[in-house]
């Protein structure tokens, strides 16, 4: 699993422009961007606030930094299953195919229900869908879009369902969508399943379940005409 830390430079100009951007998506998910505040950012950075103005010009600069940090990360998270998103090329076969989707939702679980900073990035995500800024262009161009289109990819070659066809589209959605209900709705889960956190332990249930739905699915694909 990817260390944020192990990504970031220790100190240096560098160290500044993450840990701002870091922060920028923090507060931007939790409060809005117009209900944080640049003071507000470069203490939760521990930064000197004119050190916004010198790596982002300003406000509007860290909204899009944060869109790129996004991008970074779960391109970073990715990369290591499904390959990379801007490659054409499908696994050779279909036990490998299902084999990099098992790997993807596992991947997917395992950060969105235990790392902190994922809880960010989805209230960062969810505002930007509710009120689109070119932060949401930025995220969708880099990462949506790709992620999605890969993902579509191996599912043909897992089922031979056509990777652009619509039905295709709409379930590789929906197994991504799945997964991210567990960070969005996490409350309600813990209340739900009478859960205090969501550990080790209560994270390989959730991965059974994901692997359940997506093992069903591809049972009723196999065989079916195209």
């Amino acid at each position: 699993m990817l260390d944020m830390k192990e990504t970031q430079p220790s100190s240096g100009p560098e160290a500044t422009r993450k840990a701002l951007a870091m922060a920028a998506l923090k507060l931007f998910g939790q409060q809005g961007f117009d209900g944080t505040s640049t003071r507000e950012i470069a203490a939760e950075a521990k930064a000197n606030i004119g050190s916004i103005a010198y790596h982002f010009g300003g406000k509007d600069g860290l909204r899009t930094a944060a869109a790129d940090l996004i991008v970074e990360m779960i391109q970073t998270i990715a990369g290591p299953v499904l390959g990379k998103l801007d490659a054409e090329s499908a696994p050779a076969g279909r036990d490998e195919a299902e084999a990099q989707l098992y790997a993807a939702v596992d991947r997917m679980v395992s950060f969105m229900v235990a790392r902190p900073e994922a809880g960010d990035i989805v209230q960062f995500v969810l505002r930007e869908l509710a009120r689109p800024t070119e932060a949401l262009d930025r995220i969708y161009d880099g990462l949506f879009e790709p992620l999605h289109r890969r993902l579509c990819l191996i599912w043909q070659r897992a089922t031979d369902d056509e990777a652009e066809a619509d039905a295709t589209k709409l379930t590789v959605f929906t197994m991504i969508g799945q997964v991210i209900y567990f960070r969005i709705g996490r409350e309600a889960v813990l209340r739900r399943m009478g859960w205090a956190e969501i550990g080790t332990a209560e994270s390989a249930q959730i991965v059974d379940a994901v692997r359940t739905n997506l093992t069903a699915i591809l049972a009723a694909r196999k065989g079916k005409p195209a």
